[in-house]
């Protein structure tokens, strides 16, 4: 498959890891005192090698539960069982290593919070997120839809894409589930990859998680408003990860699941080849994700206020017809069904393509036993 097909789509349903720019939303908060957070509470601190500080919190005193719909919420330590068939090979037969996200030495009953990722207090707000006119949004991937999704897993090669410094765009490499009646009006989570200057400060490549409650109009990502609970000790989230894939090189790959919990309906998030869990998203958040998803997303995008005009690099920074060692990838793409196990998404509901195919472009698209396989990315407005 030379480029793929040129698609035009709204991502906003699709995409949303927030950055902080207020050119980019206007955030109503509403504060509860009696639910102010601060460092006081911290049980201690981790300076980590790159500069990032983690806070190791009380677990049941992390951000999540300043949210007004998990007032009452008992944690779900672990999942209550996992999708079948996680023993599946590779189906791409090149040479890879696998890296995890950011490891923070947090106590058991305790969970790290990226310190410099936050304002000096985090206070339980009513969030109105409004998505300036002004942003804009490309990708490069797969969109599914119109089928039902009880989950998704992906390996997923690690990059560092350019962003030019002082600006506002993200780059990313996601894997997304969504449900709503119509764009800008649905429930989504996602986890993955990315560059995002004003989120974290610098160009590392880092780990996220975001959701979309389109109902409450709320949009957010890893522990920056409440809403993800936490119950892994060690995984930071917001961390950098490393190494990263080098061109015509070494090969670094991270493995992240999304799945329904078939007993308690929470969505949850693990990574690695054992799928090692972080976190969930209870239920009682979403108001089309309850039960299922019916559209996901894997591939590249870039997103922000000159994404379009002045694009950054996605993935790679390099078309997808390189191929293995030079273009970005996702391989074993899998859903889980209604039966909780995984399977190969339908090859008639996937539609790999591209926004604009002068900077981004998608190629090796293909289907076996083992899932959806493809190549995107590119260098953007940054030849």
């Amino acid at each position: 498959m030379k480029g793929g097909k040129t698609i035009r789509v709204t991502l906003l349903s699709y995409l949303f890891i927030i950055t902080n720019g207020n050119d980019l939303r206007s955030i109503k908060e509403r504060e509860n005192t009696s639910h102010i957070f601060s460092y006081q509470q911290a049980n201690n601190t981790i300076q980590m090698e790159d500069g990032d500080a983690y806070d190791c919190i009380d677990m049941d005193l992390q951000p999540a539960f300043n949210h007004p719909l998990l007032k009452d919420h008992k944690i779900q330590m672990e999942p209550s069982s996992f999708p079948a068939r996680l023993d599946i090979k590779s189906g791409l037969q090149h040479t890879f290593s696998e890296v995890q996200p950011c490891i923070v030495p947090c106590p058991i009953g305790t969970v790290p919070i990226l310190r410099n990722s936050r304002r000096n207090q985090i206070v339980a707000h009513n969030i109105e997120e409004v998505i300036s006119e002004g942003t804009q949004q490309e990708m490069a991937g797969i969109r599914y839809y119109w089928d039902d999704i009880y989950g998704t897993r992906a390996t997923i090669s690690i990059h560092e894409p350019r962003v030019k410094k002082n600006n506002k765009d993200d780059s990313a490499s996601w894997i997304q589930i969504n449900r709503g009646p119509q764009v800008g009006l649905a429930d989504g989570i996602g986890v993955g990859s990315a560059v995002s200057l004003s989120s974290s400060g610098d160009s590392f490549t880092r780990f996220y998680v975001g959701w979309q409650l389109g109902a409450l109009n709320e949009t957010c990502e890893n522990h920056k408003c409440p809403g993800f609970v936490q119950v892994n000790h060690n995984v930071g989230l917001g961390g950098r990860i490393r190494p990263v894939s080098i061109y015509n090189g070494p090969q670094y790959v991270i493995n992240v699941l999304i799945f329904k919990d078939p007993k308690t309906k929470n969505w949850w998030v693990a990574y690695g080849e054992n799928n090692t869990p972080i976190g969930y998203w209870p239920s009682s958040l979403f108001t089309y994700l309850k039960e299922r998803g019916h559209r996901a997303y894997w591939g590249g995008y870039v997103q922000g206020p000159t994404a379009s005009l002045d694009s950054p690099q996605m993935g790679s920074g390099h078309f997808a017809s390189e191929g293995y060692k030079k273009a970005a990838f996702m391989k074993n793409i899998q859903i889980v069904d209604e039966n909780n196990k995984l399977v190969t998404p339908n090859n008639n509901k996937a539609h790999p393509g591209s926004s604009v195919l002068s900077k981004y472009t998608v190629d090796g698209y293909r289907v076996d036993n083992h899932g959806l396989h493809v190549y995107y990315g590119g260098p953007g407005d940054l030849v």
